[in-house]
């Protein structure tokens, strides 16, 4: 059990340090498929009031909106919404983005037919409160869809990386990779959920090179960018390398380039 005299709220703002820095949508923006797939399974369709929580650049509620709902994104990274809101407009789709916090949402109880997140609420710290909140803000029998990477992932095998060069987290906090496990789903829900789909997918990382796909998320995934920041020129260098060596690891492709399977769960509740 995660313990409670955890000050979340410290860590909340390291953690929107980390995402308000380098550009989080060039990679966000590749994950679009998730998405795409999270709101078929989800079984979204016009009419419908969808929120998508942790939402960064938008992916799930641009999704949405293309199938005629309402689609509300609410995230605490301001840099983030401000692109969810350039994508909307280029498309012309009707989304309103809202800066929030996942563990404490902006909305209404029971506003929404759908809740929906995409690799964004499984990195709220206190998860039991983020869960809470998506039970809230939905109706009965509305929907809860969630994609999370696994702990057997690539990222998974990244964010260990990532924890051997990084300050530990406060006693309490747990990884966010749970999420994407069948039996910690059943302990933040319990029977408030009642899950119809937990599927295993993947996503293919596709980049010229392990090499390429180490400098990118060096470069715009803001939590590697300030930490890769704060790092003596040997250990960056190796921290670099390390980031390498997790792509070449799960790499299918054989000429050269990346083709690197992440798993992720999808799962999809009928909320009670």
């Amino acid at each position: 059990m995660e313990a409670g005299t955890v000050d979340f709220k410290a860590v909340k703002d390291k953690q929107r340090a980390g995402w308000e820095t380098g550009d989080y949508p060039r990679v966000g923006n590749t994950l679009q498929i998730m998405a795409e797939r999270l709101v078929g399974a989800a079984e979204v369709h016009a009419g419908e009031n969808v929120l998508d929580v942790a939402c960064g650049q938008g992916n799930v509620a641009l999704s949405a909106a293309r199938r005629f709902a309402t689609a509300t994104g609410v995230d605490y990274a301001a840099n983030l919404l401000a692109q969810g809101r350039e994508r909307a407009e280029a498309e012309h789709l009707p989304v309103t983005f809202i800066e929030g916090d996942a563990e404490e949402l902006p909305c209404e109880d029971h506003e929404f037919d759908a809740s929906l997140s995409t690799v964004g609420v499984m990195f709220a710290p206190d998860q039991f409160r983020a869960a809470s909140e998506l039970v809230r803000v939905t109706r009965p029998n509305g929907r809860i869809a969630l994609a999370s990477w696994t702990p057997e992932s690539l990222v998974g095998a990244m964010f260990k990386v990532i924890g051997k060069y990084a300050p530990p987290p406060p006693a309490g906090v747990v990884s966010p990779m749970l999420w994407g496990t069948e039996a910690r789903l059943a302990e933040l829900f319990g029977d408030k959920v009642e899950w119809t789909v937990l599927k295993r997918r993947t996503f293919e990382f596709c980049y010229h090179s392990p090499e390429h796909f180490s400098e990118w998320f060096t470069q715009y995934y803001g939590p590697i960018t300030r930490l890769a920041g704060t790092l003596d020129e040997t250990p960056r260098a190796q921290f670099a390398a390390d980031l390498t060596e997790v792509a070449a690891r799960y790499n299918k492709a054989t000429d050269g380039t990346l083709y690197a399977p992440g798993e992720y769960l999808e799962a999809v509740g009928i909320r009670h």
